[in-house]
């Protein structure tokens, strides 16, 4: 053998394991980044327990909530004055929030039993209405009192005319207990089930 061959020989072993030590190094970062738990949002109680008439009739397809970068994450954000954005650590969302809170709508409105479907996009179904929502607050704020915030912007949309049927804002703030990640999960689930229940009566009394 060659002593080129040898040198090339033990050049190739040495990057194979500088190859190897940064795949772990990399792996370890991953891991370590990882959440210890990830944190889903409660369906509240129906806000009707069914509805005769139009609505029973229409179809209602909900889009994603649209969403600044700040909360377009799965990371659970906690706001202070500024307002200045930060995240618990080692928490997330199931999913990114948008994503999270458009199954919730969705489960919301089925629960109501009051219209005759509700879809995402791309199921394929003959649509009356889109409910287009813009996400513009689920936080903890602790710019004084320790409470989530949850509001949301909504639009009903006839989908065959493109026309806006009714908008309205909806907000609600709950207090937490502390500013423990499982209290501001809870806090912000109340929160969401009150402007949940809102949206979906609301929804109902407009289609």
């Amino acid at each position: 053998m060659r002593l080129d061959d040898v040198r090339l020989g033990g050049l190739r072993r040495a990057f194979s394991v500088i190859g190897l030590s940064l795949a772990l190094v990399v792996a370890g970062c991953a891991s370590s980044s990882a959440p210890d738990a990830y944190y889903g949002l409660t369906t509240p109680p129906a806000a009707e327990s069914g509805r005769a008439g139009r609505a029973a009739r229409v179809q209602v397809l909900v889009p994603a909530p649209r969403a600044l970068q700040a909360l377009d994450t799965a990371s659970i954000a906690v706001v202070d004055t500024g307002p200045v954005y930060t995240y618990f650590p080692k928490a997330a969302w199931t999913d990114t929030l948008p994503k999270v809170v458009q199954a919730k709508i969705v489960q919301s409105l089925e629960n109501t039993r009051g219209l005759r479907g509700v879809g995402l996009p791309g199921e394929g179904l003959l649509i009356d209405y889109q409910l287009q929502s813009d996400l513009r607050a689920f936080e903890l704020r602790i710019d004084g009192q320790d409470r989530a915030v949850v509001e949301m912007m909504v639009r009903l949309v006839n989908d065959r005319n493109g026309r806006t049927k009714a908008t309205r804002i909806f907000r609600t703030e709950v207090p937490a207990k502390s500013t423990s990640v499982t209290d501001a999960v809870a806090a912000m689930n109340a929160a969401a089930d009150a402007v949940l229940r809102e949206i979906s009566a609301w929804v109902l009394s407009n289609v």
